[in-house]
């Protein structure tokens, strides 16, 4: 029996008595796994916002800060890569314990011998390690979710999941690290991290009783761990969308990473003071957090298709360029400002059901490699964005460089066209030889 058929039969016994969770879009059966996610991300995600200047002010310069998250970044994409495909090769809850242990690892040998004494050799290895944490973690649970939730429930399902990571990753992490500094110091707080990190896992992994058999999935995989590694790959090949849903999630973040390191610069000539910035980010990411419950159930209803294409990339690009024009025509508008910003943030969003759409593109057996594709794309979003500022921000201006991403949403709108799902091909070429016939 495949993951996707236990989890539908548990579903349909619930479907006659659903509980309250259910009924919200929290698979029952997968809530601790929820839990866990979030108080492990918030462990994550303590540092996010203060360790670059904490780094610059001990003596580092700004390159080797940036050299030091940049490496962070590339585990972080191969960690996001391997998450699916160790997911069918080992099952989910050995990855989330791979992760824990390669974060743990990390964590303290940069703790222990490289931050005392900030000596750079060591810390971008040690440092690096911890990338390969939370996606293995995390993006593993993912997996998990898309496996046994049936898919009328899962775009709802799949926007909780983003919403415990972000409000793990980027608000409780840093409310926690603007009380716990001030009373522990900093390297305090990174100790602390560890307790959230098992704490997490274990009610993740050990409280979250929720039974999977990876075995049952395909036998002849467990003779050949090596092939489903290497399925990660070759899946695009096999299905071509899956390869298109990977560049749409790699556009659907990369202004995130991209807008810190101009935008702020050109709101400052436009009278909004780095202060002000820094509110209105954290309230984008507000706004964010919300929506991605909202487009869960707004995809369920509308479809997620449409709602990626509409709401996602037509959505973040029309508001990418409202970002640039409404300070440049109504200067010293805060108020403007921070709702365009609100507003792109929201349709950042909208972009949730593609972790619905993506596995459902393909059958049970590749649906771990489908996600390993969306989580890859997920950990380029890191280089992406700042590529692009660093290539082409001489060249274009503020003024080019926001038309630009701009214009890749609409790009990522015109190919959500073609993430049509195996029941509407069916569909179009029954329709199709019906007015043949006719």
């Amino acid at each position: 029996m495949s993951f996707r058929e236990k989890g539908g039969k548990l579903m349909t016994n619930l479907t006659k008595k659903q509980s309250f969770l259910d009924r919200i879009g929290i698979p029952s059966h997968l809530f601790w796994g929820y839990v866990g996610v979030l108080i492990f991300m918030m462990g994550d995600g303590l540092e996010l916002a203060w360790i670059s200047p904490y780094l610059v002010d001990r003596g580092l310069t700004v390159q080797q800060a940036a050299g030091l998250t940049t490496a962070y970044g590339v585990t972080i994409a191969i960690g996001a890569w391997f998450s699916g495909v160790l997911v069918e090769a080992i099952g989910p809850r050995k990855t989330m314990l791979l992760g824990v242990l390669t974060y743990t690892i990390g964590q303290v040998l940069f703790l222990t011998i490289a931050l005392p004494e900030l000596h750079y050799g060591l810390m971008i290895p040690t440092y690096a390690v911890r990338g390969f944490g939370y996606p293995l973690f995390a993006y593993a649970f993912l997996v998990w979710i898309t496996y046994r939730t049936p898919s009328y429930q899962l775009g709802k399902a799949v926007g909780w999941f983003w919403f415990v990571f972000t409000g793990g990753l980027s608000v409780l992490g840093a409310y926690f690290s603007s009380w716990a500094i001030p009373v522990i110091g900093h390297i305090g707080t990174l100790w602390v991290a560890l307790v959230f990190i098992a704490f997490g896992a274990f009610l993740a992994v050990v409280v979250n009783r929720d039974q999977i058999d990876v075995k049952k999935v395909d036998e002849s995989k467990k003779e050949n761990k090596l092939k489903e590694l290497l399925n990660g790959i070759l899946i695009v090949k096999k299905e071509p969308k899956v390869g298109i849903a990977g560049i749409v999630r790699v556009i659907n973040q990369a202004s995130q990473y991209a807008f810190p390191l101009f935008l702020p610069i050109y709101l400052g000539k436009q009278g909004v003071s780095t202060t002000v910035w820094l509110n209105i980010w954290g309230t984008i990411f507000i706004s964010n957090i919300a929506f991605n419950l909202i487009f869960g159930y707004v995809g369920d209803k509308l479809g997620w298709r449409r709602t990626v294409k509409w709401f996602g990339a037509v959505g973040c690009g029309v508001f990418t360029l409202m970002l640039f024009y409404t300070p440049y025509f109504f200067e010293e508008n805060v108020f403007l400002v921070g709702l365009a910003g609100i507003l792109w943030g929201a349709c950042l969003a909208g972009f949730v059901p593609l972790s619905a759409l993506t596995p459902s593109l393909v059958g049970d057996g590749d649906k771990g490699a489908a996600m390993s594709i969306l989580n890859l794309g997920a950990g380029l979003c890191v280089f992406v964005g700042p590529a692009i500022v660093t290539l082409f921000y001489d060249a274009l201006g503020v003024k080019g460089l926001m038309w630009l991403l701009a214009g890749l949403y609409f790009i990522a709108a015109i190919l959500t066209n073609f993430l049509k799902l195996p029941d509407e091909t069916v569909k179009k070429v029954s329709k199709n030889v019906k007015e043949k016939i006719v």
